[in-house]
């Protein structure tokens, strides 16, 4: 495996990733734009509004009967939270051209298609067209209105919410269904058309084609060619100055089990100390052997589920536990407990070991799915720090129980969420 980057236009980027490993290729392209609250529902629509059709193909069906006939070619989109930025992502999978009954420039036309659903979109009357706009809001308003839903995520949702109130990283990756009403045909048109000269462009090309052929398939292509150069604006990933101070949110529903999440903050800008802070999150919440799975779980009973998980962008991590409701108080200073234990070095070198093991096979699992390796050197891309998986897998051997000693005292819990009865 081989990963390539090069600019082609100011703001523009190729990654080109060849593999051996996968009989299709994945071609994704991203579009990155900080997170703000005017137009963070506006991009969740567009991102939907887009795949219904491009000036070539109109419709999802004319795009459905397209990519059938490309040996059943597979086109997805979506809209992520990446640190404080929106990012608006189109994929089209297909397979590789060694592997075709004839010769032919297959992906070549999967770019064209790609390109041309992203950048040469369906407009009517200086707008989107009506009826898909209606059809997508009504859509985005289920999903809003379902993240109610599940409850565990609901929880985890809100705890960032509360932790991060009035940051961007507090907005809802979907948006709000409030702003959905002011969103028209021809204000969205408006807004993406300042999106897309502004916004940071990742085009990915992964699987068996070469880094001289990715990069001629990219600069050739003729919708690419009339994108502006641009000063792209995206925000860097930085760690927000938090309030120190510990709080509680309870929020009442008609629940049958407690949901308990609490964020932590981890003060250290080392860039190192992230891979000390993956390897404290593993010791405390990160599988069966973890301190919270063993104490708060298995030990006294406290908890159905407890886990830890650490957003690496945000340098945070949240425990999440569901528990019985009259349990929070018990559960609650068990946690703690397990949060002094770590800063007061009771944990052994197995405990390091068994979470260096942890680590390094899902490091492993990246190159295993096509999206997943192409998610991590994006996030690459993000950080402005190139770590191969090879370096990354070496720095978490590397940290000592000293340097998680350490880091465990730069850790504060920041926002206690409880959604109960």
């Amino acid at each position: 495996m081989s990963y390539k980057k090069k600019e082609i236009k100011q703001g523009i980027n190729i990654h080109n990733i060849t593999t051996n490993k996968f009989k299709t290729n994945l071609y994704a392209i991203f579009l990155t734009t900080p997170l703000n609250r005017e137009n963070v529902t506006k991009n969740a629509l567009i991102s939907a509004v887009l795949r219904r059709g491009s000036q070539e193909l109109q419709s999802q069906d004319k795009i459905s009967k397209k990519l059938e006939e490309m040996y059943g070619a597979v086109f997805d989109c979506g809209i992520e939270k990446t640190g404080d930025n929106h990012v608006l992502k189109f994929y089209l999978e297909a397979i590789s051209e060694e592997f075709l009954p004839e010769k032919e420039e297959l992906a070549k036309k999967c770019l064209e298609i790609l390109t041309g659903i992203i950048f040469n979109p369906l407009i009517e009357n200086n707008g989107f067209k009506e009826e898909y706009i209606e059809s997508e809001k009504n859509n985005l308003k289920q999903i809003i209105n379902s993240k109610i839903d599940n409850k565990r995520t609901y929880s985890i949702e809100r705890c960032i919410e509360e932790m991060f109130k009035n940051r961007p990283y507090g907005l809802y990756r979907y948006g709000y269904i409030e702003d959905l009403d002011k969103i028209t045909p021809e204000n969205l048109y408006e807004y993406y058309k300042k999106l897309i000269s502004e916004c940071k462009i990742d085009i990915f090309v992964s699987g068996t084609i070469d880094e001289e052929k990715a990069i001629k398939l990219v600069e050739e292509n003729s919708t690419i060619q009339n994108l502006n150069a641009r000063k792209p604006i995206f925000a860097e990933n930085k760690e927000d100055e938090l309030d120190g101070k510990e709080k509680i949110v309870e929020e009442h529903m008609q629940v049958s089990q407690g949901n308990l999440v609490i964020g932590m903050n981890v003060n250290s800008k080392e860039q190192e100390d992230k891979y000390v802070a993956s390897i404290y999150n593993a010791i405390l919440g990160g599988g069966a052997n973890s301190k919270l799975f063993q104490n708060v779980r298995e030990k006294e009973s406290l908890a159905y589920t407890a886990v830890s998980t650490y957003r690496r962008q945000k340098n945070a991590i949240f425990i999440r536990c569901g528990i019985e409701i009259g349990n929070f108080q018990k559960a609650l200073e068990t946690i703690k407990k397990q949060l002094e234990d770590i800063k007061n070095g009771d944990f052994t070198d197995e405990d390091i070991n068994n979470s260096k093991k942890l680590i390094v096979e899902s490091i492993r699992g990246i190159s295993s799915e096509q999206d997943t390796e192409i998610t991590y050197y994006y996030g690459q891309e993000l950080s402005g720090e190139f770590t191969t998986l090879e370096e990354y897998m070496r720095k978490i051997e590397k940290v000592s129980k000293e340097e998680v000693e350490k880091l465990a005292k730069e850790i504060n819990i920041n926002t206690i969420y409880f959604l109960r009865d």
